[in-house]
């Protein structure tokens, strides 16, 4: 689990403006509901998947799985096989997207993509804990391009005015949809399932692959205004690329906040609500920031694999007995997925 340990502030110390030297000079975290502690990377571990993308040991990627999703929920991997030059070119991407004049982007906004929602999300235009945050964000978001158009399916709308745009994010969601399936079948195991025990219902899987420009806040940061408030995951699996800013932070088992720092050649990964009710609470889809006190601007890379919309979410026979019975009931990833999202992007609750 994280440990409660940390080598640097709490709220009893001194200020984290004085000790952690990756915040800018001008920024000054007033809001005690927003100090973390400044805590060594290996707090969230990282696991070598070499064996489970390559299937050569498969199963002993499976048993730290099982131990990470227990206690922690977030984990890093390296060795995941995604090739370093495709990530750099959407990073450049990324930054020449949000680059764009605001016009450019606005013709691109979600607003206009109907049901398939997909597109630009502007600032303050998804708010994920709308009660206590306004999340200081821009997003474009995409998926696999589809000529009919449903709830989360439908055709991108793309910035064609950026040559490979389309092309290199084509890619990459390609590419994060095989690393899911990998990682996804190595949680199957963690289980006790057979290690397909999820393709039946990931035929034609809802995707979200997200780019994410946080700009850097000036002065005082309150929780009232952050980069993305506190929230838990709506799907089945993230994969996070991270820029070298920094301003993850992610919720311990005793509600204390630590940071998850970049390590290079990594991808973060986290589990979501489905995973917490397949496994009836046995993993935890964990709450998690994003906190920008860089003085930089910080760019990130999401990748959101769900389950097909009408696929069914119920508790995993290995997940309950008679003595531990299942604590919800059955829903659909869909019914799930777009309530969330009602909750969240203003333009669907107003």
């Amino acid at each position: 689990m994280i440990s409660t340990q940390t080598e640097a502030t709490n709220e009893n110390k001194a200020s984290p403006v004085q000790d952690n030297p990756t915040i800018a000079f001008n920024t000054a975290l007033s809001d005690a509901r927003l100090h973390r502690k400044a805590t060594s990377f290996t707090e969230v571990p990282v696991i070598d998947v070499a064996s489970l993308i390559d299937g050569s040991d498969p199963s002993s990627v499976a048993k730290e799985l099982a131990n990470v999703c227990e206690n922690i929920g977030f984990l890093y991997i390296k060795n995941h096989g995604v090739d370093k030059q495709l990530i750099q070119d959407v990073y450049s991407q990324a930054e020449a997207f949000f680059s764009l004049p605001q016009a450019e982007k606005e013709q691109l906004n979600i607003v206009n993509s109907g049901q398939t929602l997909r597109g630009y999300i502007p600032l303050y235009g998804e708010n994920v804990d709308p009660k206590n945050t306004r999340d200081f964000k821009e997003c474009f978001d995409f998926a696999k391009d589809e000529k009919e158009v449903s709830p989360f399916f439908g055709p991108n709308l793309m910035p064609e005015q950026l040559e490979g745009f389309r092309e290199t994010m084509e890619r990459y969601h390609s590419e994060m949809m095989n690393l899911a399936h990998k990682l996804i079948s190595g949680i199957a195991l963690s289980l006790g399932l057979p290690a397909d025990y999820f393709e039946s219902l990931q035929q034609k899987p809802i995707t979200i692959q997200r780019l994410l420009h946080y700009p850097p806040q000036q002065g005082e940061i309150n929780q009232e205004e952050i980069g993305i408030g506190a929230h838990t995951d709506y799907g089945f699996l993230t994969i996070l690329s991270q820029d070298q800013n920094g301003g993850l932070q992610v919720q311990n088992l005793e509600g204390e906040w630590v940071e998850a720092p970049p390590i290079e050649d990594t991808f973060i990964v986290n589990i979501g609500d489905l995973v917490q009710t397949f496994t009836n609470d046995r993993y935890i889809s964990t709450m998690h920031r994003v906190v920008n006190t860089s003085g930089k601007q910080r760019y990130s890379v999401p990748f959101f694999m769900d389950l097909d919309f009408d696929a069914v979410v119920s508790v995993v026979p290995t997940c309950q007995s008679e003595e531990n019975p299942a604590k919800y009931q059955s829903y659909t990833c869909g019914q799930h997925k777009y309530k969330r999202f009602v909750d969240s992007y203003v333009h669907l609750t107003n």
